[in-house]
């Protein structure tokens, strides 16, 4: 697929409408009756250990979030396809954004991503939609957003039921009494102090209020907080801007599945060639723009205190290697000049220290699968792509350093408990389907429900760093 700006015939898009109808018919979730059995099994399990179980919250990572959209009349469309796309009762109507397999059709892929496109506001200092585009995330506190594609599929979006369900059928946890979903619109981050963050700091309203409401409804016992990958900083910063006595009252401890909290080389990447993110057929320059356009990505990239003056990317067109500390050259040297402000201004104040949680945290992450650590680009520049990409330790798409960085920040303090278990071969979205790792996230919520820690399960930090 290319980027030519020809509009396709209307019968070219009527043709890819019904492609993209009978793909979505095909990924349509059939898991739903999987998680309906699977609770019916876990329900005589509740009941049984009903007072001995913290209520879960789960917070998925990006590619794990359900978003829906709407077009006004303030709606631009860039072309005949995105005109008559998607067939919606009236212009008010609402449709899935994300995850929609219409992208994979070329003539939408562009409607996909200008749609998806997040806009700097220079003057409000903070992140909005394209004009004419409303977007929401629905069924805030239900699991069901997080299981809505089928997982065989091996797309992240369709890993969190997995989680769910196992907790629903191993360990007698039932949606909307003690297990509770959490998702977000992944686009849109936060900032450091003193920047407005208008999506972000809402979404930690509500999740503040979903964790209340949790613990009230189960006895006055505190949430377990499971986050899957950016949904772990997200937890970080609700714990962090939260006062001391709320967090002992209402959290138990913080389970984070692949959290990036350093970020990763692989978004730098991202921001430079684009990524399809696995999914097929889809033209990585394409969405390669609405990527950029996302402040959460500005979020992931390489944190300086992680990465330091490691070289993580050399380009002989522009005879310059760049590193986490001459990030805002490397954004200028890609075209994306108008990340540099808001990176500089909002997320580098927020990435520059780890705050403390305040709660007990227990990190899993995946070992030992190749991760990309330094990129080569040749005399042709960014757009031709790498020519060279080296591996290095991680899950296969953060690095190690990034996956045990709050080790390194929190294991001096003598009040900070953090507890590290690591998966051999587990990838960055295997961590939610995988068996051993399931069995894993298993056994560290049984162990805080009997209150006891499991010795087999944990290894300590001298273990992740020094061995």
């Amino acid at each position: 697929m290319g980027r030519s700006g020809a509009e396709p015939e209307a019968s070219s898009v009527a043709r890819a409408a019904v492609v993209a109808l009978v793909l979505l018919a095909a990924m349509l979730s059939p898991c739903c009756c999987c998680a309906s059995a699977a609770r019916v099994g876990g329900v005589g399990r509740r009941r049984e250990r009903r007072l001995q179980l913290h209520p879960v919250i789960l917070i998925p990572g990006a590619g794990g979030n359900q978003l829906e959209a709407r077009l006004t009349e303030e709606y631009s469309p860039s072309s005949f396809a995105c005109r008559v796309w998607p067939v919606v009762r009236g212009r008010g109507g609402w449709f899935r954004l994300w995850f929609d397999l219409s992208v994979v059709v070329a003539p939408l892929t562009r409607c996909f991503a200008d749609r998806m496109t997040l806009h700097y506001d220079r003057a409000a200092d903070d992140y909005r939609n394209t004009p004419g585009v409303e977007t929401r995330v629905s069924d805030f506190g239900s699991t069901s957003t997080l299981r809505y594609l089928d997982p065989n599929l091996k797309l992240l979006t369709g890993y969190m039921n997995v989680l769910a369900s196992t907790l629903e059928k191993e360990a007698g946890y039932e949606e909307g009494f003690d297990l509770f979903g959490a998702p977000y619109d992944f686009r849109y981050g936060l900032a450091g102090p003193g920047h407005p963050s208008r999506v972000g700091s809402a979404f930690l309203q509500r999740l503040r209020k979903l964790v209340e409401s949790a613990c009230a409804a189960n006895g006055g016992r505190p949430a377990i907080l499971v986050a899957h990958s950016l949904g772990g900083l997200y937890a970080l910063q609700l714990l962090a801007r939260s006062p001391p006595a709320w967090r002992a009252e209402h959290v138990r401890r913080l389970v984070t599945l692949s959290a990036p909290w350093g970020g990763s080389v692989q978004e730098m990447l991202t921001f430079a060639s684009g990524n399809t993110l696995g999914v097929p057929f889809v033209d990585a320059s394409l969405i390669r723009d609405e990527q950029r356009s996302a402040e959460s990505n500005l979020w992931l990239l390489p944190a300086p205190r992680v990465f330091g003056n490691t070289t993580l990317v050399e380009s002989r067109y522009h005879n310059r290697s760049y590193s986490a500390k001459n990030m805002t050259q490397f954004l200028r040297d890609i075209g994306f000049a108008e990340g540099v402000e808001p990176y500089r201004e909002r997320i580098r104040p927020l990435v520059e220290a780890l705050p403390e949680p305040g709660v007990p945290v227990t990190c899993l992450v995946g070992t030992g699968v190749d991760t990309v650590e330094s990129l080569v680009y040749g005399e042709e520049g960014f757009e031709a792509g790498p020519e060279k990409v080296v591996y290095g330790d991680g899950d296969g798409t953060v690095n190690l350093a990034s996956l045990v960085g709050p080790i390194k920040a929190w294991s001096g303090s003598p009040e900070q408990v953090v507890e590290v278990v690591e998966l051999p071969k587990v990838s960055h979205s295997g961590i939610l389907n995988d068996k051993n790792a399931l069995d894993q996230i298993l056994r560290v919520i049984d162990a805080i429900n009997l209150n006891a820690t499991s010795p087999s399960i944990h290894r300590s930090s001298q273990d992740v760093l020094y061995k």
